[in-house]
């Protein structure tokens, strides 16, 4: 088995300039739970934003989701843990 043969294909990208409150409409639209924070220059690295992000780093705390950034509560580089061993 490849890589590819089990990977998720439609991958839902957010600009790290981006409001918390626009990344919450990304995830419903896409029915996802997490977001590739885009890289802002071709040396960059990818990061990630999770609804645990959210729920933990701004939620929790009462923050207003319009007035907090993408770049503020993600996770970079963008590292993965795989889930399931695969043979």
């Amino acid at each position: 088995m490849r890589a590819k043969q089990i990977m998720i294909q439609d991958v839902a990208t957010i600009r790290g300039s981006a409001t918390v409150a626009a990344a919450v409409k990304l995830l419903r639209l896409k029915q996802l739970q997490e977001l590739i924070v885009e890289p802002r220059h071709s040396g960059d690295a990818y990061g990630i934003v999770t609804e645990s992000d959210i729920a933990g780093k701004v939620v929790a705390y009462g923050k207003d989701p319009q007035r907090v950034y993408v770049y503020e509560i993600m996770s970079k580089p963008c590292v993965t843990r795989p889930l399931a061993k695969v043979s």
